[in-house]
């Protein structure tokens, strides 16, 4: 849904914020959740990001759940024509009994331009968030159901399964600022993705004013796994990420 950037193909100076941008939709697919349960089961799946129907690269998930413990990693890797973008993800959460708490998030970003890592941890008892750029703990207010750049997506896929239509979550993002993701239900929807036709729920990030768009498509078949994730800036496309293939562990 991490449901996120700039410009891209507009102007060479702005190239490198769209791949950027489409990386980061790694915060965007959810873990795979079992409809009886309401518990997260391991799962790997691949996508394609493409624009204007083009493909510019692709980004693979795995989720290990141990017990009431899952570990969600991700890789992307991006190019366009002299532009590169190799970029991981790993995130630890508690997945007990339909809550959602993180515990450890990091990411690395190496190609064009400056490489970067990131890495956050949440101290739930003492209701603070530690960052590698810090050595203090992050001075944000802290709010019941924080989540991080990936954990809210499975926050998220659980209250779909629960029935809700409006979504609001605290995240810290991986610069360690606190900021609210709102998404809203538009309607449902039959797509045609690289993965076959699918039946979706479509919804839309809601943000403070008009300039970004940010459009999210849900399998309600498979538990509301996230299957499509457009973004645009003025209406103009600057990515599209599409379901290519899943499979979920027993």
């Amino acid at each position: 849904m991490q449901f996120l950037m700039a410009k891209f193909f507009q102007s060479k100076a702005l190239q490198s914020k769209f791949l950027m941008g489409a990386v980061l939709t790694s915060a965007l697919f959810s873990p795979f959740i079992s409809a009886s349960t309401h518990q997260l089961q391991s799962y790997q799946a691949e996508y394609d990001i493409l624009r204007q129907g083009e493909r510019h690269g692709s980004a693979f998930r795995r989720l290990t759940v141990t017990n009431d413990s899952c570990e969600l990693s991700y890789k992307s890797d991006i190019k366009w024509m002299i532009f590169n973008d190799k970029r991981s993800e790993q995130a630890r959460f508690d997945c007990a009994n339909g809550e959602i708490k993180p515990l450890q998030y990091v990411m690395e970003r190496e190609g064009t331009g400056p490489d970067r890592k990131y890495t956050l941890r949440f101290d739930h008892q003492t209701k603070q968030v530690t960052s590698n750029s810090s050595k203090y703990p992050l001075d944000i207010n802290w709010e019941d159901g924080v989540q991080d750049l990936i954990s809210y997506q499975a926050q998220m896929r659980l209250d779909l399964l629960a029935g809700k239509k409006e979504f609001d979550y605290p995240i810290v993002d991986k610069k360690g600022k606190a900021r609210h993701y709102r998404f809203e239900i538009l309607g449902t929807e039959t797509i045609t993705l690289p993965f076959g036709n699918v039946e979706t729920i479509k919804a839309r990030r809601v943000y403070n004013n008009d300039k970004r768009q940010a459009l999210a498509w849900f399998a309600p078949s498979m538990d509301y796994l996230l299957v499509r994730m457009w973004k645009g800036e003025k209406g103009v496309e600057q990515f599209d990420v599409q379901l290519k293939s899943y499979i979920v562990k027993k």
